[in-house]
């Protein structure tokens, strides 16, 4: 793919409990497999930049508002990806929204110029002609927040939101994306972060981290760097070049503290490769305020929450938002 791409896109009653509770969660399996759901596709403005999302709710004539849940999709991934765990959240339910971070999936990219405007005297009601590069498929930790936020902003203006039971669902890296969001919005009462990586402090990167970070942001700011490539592989086999110098305004792990009133569910891998629990899921939960939970899905590593352990970390999700969005 080329990045520039030219714009001219457990006696007997215990027995008996547990054979009861079984066809109980059976009961409700089959129930919540049954419901009907609606689909559509709706298209959400950030910052200038059109985001596409897909939006699931249970087909139910005549009912009001429900409570809503907003999925962010991990590093390199899209919405499509989202889709059977939202028609799960959705059939439990919810207003689902999942959508696609700008320059990812079906969403446009912001845009850049590639040769000088013509100067303010020459331009006909702010409009101008000119040759443009789509900024795609990067990681930009802030545009992708901002983009949450624009999410949110459209889901209360959404007859069928109730705009006082809001929550977010992250994976991977939106697994922070969602705490830092939350820390700065009040309208978010519950979240869910499965397998989140939480950033890093400045103090705690390295030397010659940091030192990489400043020379990409000045030579950036000089004009002397250009965006990565779409999908370019710089961080271990993550697909999305990082726009590194954001980083530096970037750390949820430190953010938690600050989600007040927003109950937070985190759900580690026993395994994780790509980053230490101790300092990203575990060392978040413990600094965020109750409501709160920590759970590790045992056996599995970064990517069997997808695979494996995808309808175990759903069935946690739903009672958590079940507990918080719907009491």
């Amino acid at each position: 793919m080329n990045f520039c791409r030219k714009v001219i896109v457990l006696g007997s009653a215990v027995l008996a409990l547990g054979f009861a509770l079984a066809a109980s969660s059976q009961q409700s399996s089959q129930d919540s497999a049954s419901t009907a759901i609606e689909e559509r596709q709706v298209d959400i403005m950030s910052e200038g930049v059109r985001l596409h999302a897909d939006v699931y709710y249970p087909d139910e004539a005549g009912k009001g508002p429900l409570p809503t849940i907003i999925m962010s999709h991990g590093w390199g991934g899209t919405a499509t990806l989202l889709g059977p765990q939202a028609a799960d959240f959705a059939r439990a339910g919810y207003f689902v929204i999942a959508f696609d971070y700008r320059g990812w999936g079906e969403s446009d990219s912001r845009l850049i110029l590639t040769k000088p405007a013509p100067v303010p005297s020459q331009r006909t009601d702010h409009r101008f002609t000119a040759e443009v590069e789509e900024v795609r498929e990067v990681v930009d930790a802030l545009d992708q927040a901002a983009d949450i936020f624009s999410v949110i902003h459209w889901a209360v203006g959404e007859p069928r939101v109730n705009k006082n039971r809001i929550g977010l669902w992250g994976t991977s890296f939106s697994g922070g994306l969602i705490v830092y969001v939350a820390a700065r919005d009040p309208r978010i009462k519950a979240l869910v972060s499965q397998v989140g990586y939480m950033g890093q402090p400045i103090a705690a990167m390295s030397g010659a981290a940091l030192a990489r970070i400043y020379e990409d942001g000045t030579r950036r700011a000089r004009g002397e760097l250009g965006y990565p490539p779409p999908r370019a592989r710089e961080v271990g086999n993550l697909q999305g070049g990082p726009i590194r110098e954001k980083f530096l305004l970037y750390a949820p792990v430190e953010d938690a503290a600050h989600a007040k009133n927003c109950a937070m569910l985190f759900i580690a891998a026993e395994n994780e490769e790509l980053f230490d629990n101790k300092a990203h899921p575990e060392l978040a939960y413990s600094r965020a305020p109750e409501p709160k939970k920590y759970v590790v899905i045992p056996g599995i590593r970064h990517y069997g929450i997808y695979g494996e352990a995808r309808e175990q970390a759903t069935r946690l999700a739903i009672e958590w938002f079940d507990q918080h969005l719907k009491k």
